[in-house]
């Protein structure tokens, strides 16, 4: 346990709601103190679990486990990375081999309570300043010289007077997080930025304080001076932002580009110097190097090479091999740990270490892995309490002489018919379920779409959003944009076309795939035009059909955790096709402002008059209502979040705004139905190419009649194929809620998939063509093993804009006809008013509406 928090005080995590969303604050500006404080319950230990696995190098976590009684349960959050964890007093005989990380829980406040303290601190809660004797208590601080002292206040507590106690008595604040704020208007709340300006001891007229900036590595790359209005500013942004001692606020890189990551901030031993950790976007120095302290070393040197290298290494270099042959790269590997294994003197030992590195950094790099990542999972491995028996395995161990109890003992005969083993804990694997084994319910709840948010809870985000926008025009998307997105040194919503050559700078082989792409959407949209209708209903009496493009349609176009130029021509081409007077896209941009090139591209492609630079409810909002730069439309299409969707539907349903939407939409899906002759690896490359659009993504596989054998040799190529995939974090969380199916026909496969309704429905089967003539409901349909679902969502020239979460019952995807009204017309001789105008005045009689009636009766005895 180390003697120095990162910052004097702990934040308190209310659970639930949870982790992922955290009360008061969002997890990036906790995450940026680290310290937090955790009360886990019985029913929240799974997910801190999971959240520990992935976070936990992000986090000083302090726990109060009293309301825990499985010391298992305890013990595994020591193991997931807790810093310290509180226990009742009467506990504490249980955990002494864990030392330090484990202190005493008592409440109060006075004085007496200290009595409880150990070497190891004391957590006191339900501490009420307004009734401790405060001197008494200080004075017994002193007298106990405790090396940690935390105090959790009553929820009624004045903060600014309970942090005044705290430091007077040399304790550990923890403050609830629902009572701090980053945003300046609000005075209800802490500033958290106040919380940190009040520790920190400044020799300095104008009370700046220096502030060292480094990089995830811990590399120095410069020093600056912070206000407590700059760090507010960090933590409302998430970026470097500075006081300038001539400029005031200085926002890292709003000029050159060179933008940082807030990743965390944390005061020295003395508080009289902060420290600044960043995701570096280009140089920190205004020279050409890394850093005002000069250039990379070492092994950070190597990272960047290798990156660099990764894209753009000449084809046939050695570097380049290596990435691209994982073969010989496992070989150099082994190689290269032999040689370490085998030297003998220091500067062999040093050379040898040397080349090991630069091949394990360049595996590390080929997957996607950074320095911090290793460098994090060492901090993470160092703060482990269980521990393996770490014996060499299996041929490593007999190559080294090393008898183990596999080489030591004859293996046991393998049984003659092995039952199904279930997945290994850590293989990527979905769920079986034998359809004809379980009840229609348990099949139904297997089929359940990841759960989202209800609709009150989301509303209750999106509405104030949509107020402010209609209410305050372009300032309050800037400010959403600023943000949600980060895009500090945007100072317009809007970039009007025409779109500069230098936003849409792409290679060749990006455009000419761009270009395939649009003639292929624009030949089968185009293919789909109708021509006007008329048909005589009676002699004399002519009606008409025919159509007309809406004239002006906003089209919206994801970010997030993947770049979607693809999304930007299916809804452009169609638009462009059906000539709507007024395209308009809207898409989040990136850190620095920009939008990726391809989406500026197909904006030009297309013709769009305009892209507004901000995604969810603030860019629905905008195009629904129109700002002072962004154009009102007529329509939104396109698909997004449970925030774009609930704010589509919103303003679909308001009067004032007079906009229509394409369709409802939740997160991606996929249902793939295989028989025996279907390629194990084609099933697993379709169920994966859905998974990696999102963790709420679901992918179903329907199996028929397929054997052990067979359902194993897909599971394995999942998991195989899942491994290499950079987002495989994502993958994971969208199998877990995936399912296999096991049916024994044809027809309950395609009963169970009308009943889902997919978005994506993949055949791959036998004579899949005919099988096309059973399907009821599915957004789009891919026929066959050479027809993957990629084809309809990039070039095939069939729209990847589908519905989703089973919408596919009642909605068609977008078409054409999305960008069309139909107008009908009628053309009446006097014959023809002759002949209907008697049933005409019949019905407008039975309805009691003269008017109607007089209408014709007027004409037809104008014709006596």
């Amino acid at each position: 346990m180390e003697t120095t928090l990162p910052v004097p005080f702990l934040i308190h995590v209310p659970i639930p709601p949870g982790l992922a969303n955290l009360e008061g604050l969002k997890r990036e500006e906790v995450s940026a103190l680290g310290c937090v404080f955790i009360e886990p319950k019985p029913k929240t230990l799974e997910k801190l679990h999971r959240f520990l696995n992935r976070h936990n190098y992000e986090f000083w976590p302090f726990f109060d486990v009293s309301a825990l009684e499985d010391k298992e349960d305890i013990v595994t959050l020591l193991d997931g990375g807790a810093r310290k964890i509180f226990v009742k007093p009467d506990q504490l005989s249980n955990y002494t081999e864990y030392g330090s990380r484990v202190a005493p829980i008592v409440s109060g406040s006075s004085a007496s309570v200290l009595d409880a303290a150990t070497e190891h601190g004391l957590l006191i809660t339900d501490f009420d300043p307004s009734k401790c004797e405060v001197d008494q208590f200080m004075t017994a601080c002193k007298e106990k010289k405790l090396p940690f002292l935390f105090l959790k206040p009553v929820a009624d507590a004045n903060y600014e007077h309970f942090v005044e106690i705290a430091k007077k008595c040399g304790a550990i604040p923890i403050l609830t997080s629902t009572g701090l704020t980053t945003d300046k208007e609000d005075t209800s709340r802490l500033a958290l930025s106040q919380v940190i300006a009040s520790y920190w001891k400044s020799d300095r007229p104008d009370g700046l304080i220096p502030t060292v900036v480094c990089d995830e590595s811990g590399i120095a790359l410069g020093l600056v001076y912070s206000s407590e209005d700059s760090v507010r500013e960090s933590l409302r942004t998430w970026t470097g932002v500075y006081q300038s001692r001539k400029r005031g606020l200085w926002y890292k890189g709003a000029t050159s580009g060179d933008t940082q990551e807030l990743v965390r901030i944390s005061l020295d031993c003395d508080a009289d110097a902060l420290k600044f950790v960043v995701k570096q976007k280009g140089r920190f120095c205004h020279l050409e190097q890394f850093g005002c302290f000069g250039e990379l070393r070492g092994i950070s040197r190597l990272e960047q090479t290798l990156k660099s290298r990764k894209e753009s290494a000449p084809e046939g270099s050695y570097t380049a091999r290596l990435f691209n042959d994982e073969k010989l790269l496992r070989a150099k590997i082994m190689e290269e740990a032999e040689e370490l294994c085998d030297a003998k003197t220091p500067e062999e030992v040093a050379f040898e270490a040397a080349d090991l590195m630069y091949f394990a950094l360049t595996k590390a790099v080929s997957a996607g892995v950074k320095l911090t990542d290793i460098w994090n999972s060492l901090d993470a491995k160092g703060l482990k309490v269980k521990r393996r028996k770490g014996d060499a395995k299996g041929k490593w161990a007999e190559k080294a002489g090393i008898k183990t109890e596999s080489t030591s003992a004859p293996a046991p005969a393998p049984a003659k018919e092995p039952e199904p083993a279930p997945p290994a804990s850590d293989k990527i694997a979905m769920k079986r379920i034998d359809a004809t084994k379980v009840a229609s319910s348990e099949l139904d709840s297997a089929l359940k779409r990841p759960s989202q948010k209800s609709a009150d809870a989301i509303m209750s985000i999106c509405r104030p959003i949509i107020d402010d926008v209609r209410s305050n025009g372009d300032k309050a998307v800037l400010n959403y944009t600023h943000k949600f997105e980060k895009a500090t040194s945007l100072t317009s919503p809007v970039l009007k076309a025409p779109f500069p050559p230098s936003l849409m700078e792409l290679d060749d082989e990006t455009i000419k795939a761009i270009d395939v792409s649009f003639e292929n959407i624009k030949k089968f949209h185009s293919a789909q035009k109708d021509a006007p209708l008329q048909v005589e209903t009676m002699p004399g009496v002519t009606c008409s059909r025919f159509s007309r493009p809406i004239e002006r349609v906003g089209l919206y176009i994801p970010g997030g955790t993947a770049v979607l130029p693809s999304t930007a021509l299916m809804l452009g081409v169609p638009a462009m096709v059906a000539g709507c007077k007024k395209i308009v896209f809207a898409s989040p941009p990136r850190q620095d402002g920009r939008l990726t090139p391809e989406i500026v591209y197909v904006a030009h492609k297309v013709g769009a008059e305009s892209i507004v630079l901000a995604g969810g409810a603030q860019a629905v909002a905008a195009m629904a209502y129109g700002t002072e730069s962004v154009p009102k439309v007529d329509k939104i299409l396109g698909p997004g979040n449970q925030f774009v969707t609930a704010a589509k539907m919103f303003v679909s349903n308001d009067t004032n705004a007079g906009v229509s939407i394409d369709m409802p939409a939740g997160p991606s899906e996929v249902l793939v139905i295989a028989d025996k002759e279907a390629n194990p690896a084609f099933v697993a490359s379709d169920l994966l190419s859905q998974a990696e659009h999102g963790v709420d993504s679901q992918v179903i596989l329907i199996a028929v009649d397929l054997d052990e054998a067979g359902l194993r040799r897909i599971e394995d190529e999942l998991h195989e194929q899942a491994m290499k995939l950079p987002r495989v974090d994502i993958v994971k969380g969208a199998i877990s809620h995936s399912v296999t199916i096991q049916v024994t026909s044809v027809d309950e496969a395609m009963r169970i998939s009308n009943d889902y309704a997919p978005e994506h429905l993949i055949l791959q089967m036998k004579d899949a063509d005919k099988v096309v003539d059973l399907v009821m409901n599915a957004g789009s349909v891919f026929v066959g093993a050479w027809t993957p679902e990629s084809v309809g969502d990039y070039s095939a020239g069939v729209n990847h804009s589908l519905p989703t979460y089973g919408y596919a019952k009642q909605y068609s995807g977008v078409n054409l006809a999305s960008f069309l009204k139909h107008i009908t017309s009628s053309n009446l001789s006097a014959e023809g008013l002759k002949n209907v105008g008697t049933a005409v005045m019949q019905l407008a009689k039975v309805e009691e509406l003269e008017a109607h009636r007089r209408a014709v009766e007027i004409r037809l005895d104008s014709m006596k």
